[in-house]
């Protein structure tokens, strides 16, 4: 009997290291190498989270596959992106895409439920008295974007509100960047906070 344990035993730990190995060569080497350090192993952020970087995972390939082409020609400007962009090649771009394309997206806890009242308005509605559109006509009411609007559901907070500042202030202007500046150079700093809490919340 202790014989048949023990041959149990071994042969678990031989399939864990095996199902180990199979998990970690699934990661493509540009992802441990260098966006894993930001982002996270599964674009999910890393442990402490940085929120000023944005999470990957669920993106669609389409739109992650235009940010990294828009990095690489400099469209879209990043000190930090930019020269690892430029390393890249038509396959490394799309096997980055499709890999984190392919990992779902976790939900971060909330941090300010006060905010999630007026987050939520403005994702459904909009503010009609300030000609601020609703989120949700682009991103879809589940903040779930499409292969031109990203996925919004889930991001980090901080990300969210940074980018629509980068858009109000003429920082960004790629990602159909007029209409997005149009948009943020209407919304109040309360309403930027509120809906990037609210939309972090999203499942």
């Amino acid at each position: 009997m202790r014989s048949i344990i023990t041959t149990m035993v071994l042969v678990a730990g031989i399939s864990g290291a095996a199902l180990a190995a199979d998990s970690q060569a699934a990661v493509p080497p540009l992802v441990t190498q260098i966006c894993g350090a930001c982002h996270g192993m599964d674009g999910n952020g890393i442990e402490p989270p940085n929120t000023a970087y944005p999470k990957l995972a669920g993106l669609h390939a389409a739109y992650l596959a235009k940010q990294l082409k828009d990095f690489k020609s400099g469209a879209r400007k990043s000190d930090l992106m930019v020269p690892w962009a430029a390393m890249l090649d038509e396959d490394g771009i799309r096997e980055l895409s499709e890999y984190f394309a392919s990992k779902p997206h976790r939900p971060e806890p909330i941090q300010r439920p006060e905010l999630l009242d007026l987050g939520r308005n403005i994702h459904v509605d909009g503010n009609p008295e300030t000609g601020v559109p609703a989120c949700a006509g682009c991103h879809q009411p589940d903040a779930r974007g499409t292969s031109r609007f990203p996925l919004l559901a889930g991001q980090y907070a901080e990300y969210t509100y940074i980018e629509l500042h980068r858009f109000a202030n003429d920082l960004r202007d790629n990602d159909r960047g007029l209409v997005m500046q149009s948009v943020a150079l209407r919304m109040t700093e309360g309403e930027m906070r509120a809906v990037a809490e609210y939309l972090m919340s999203l499942q």
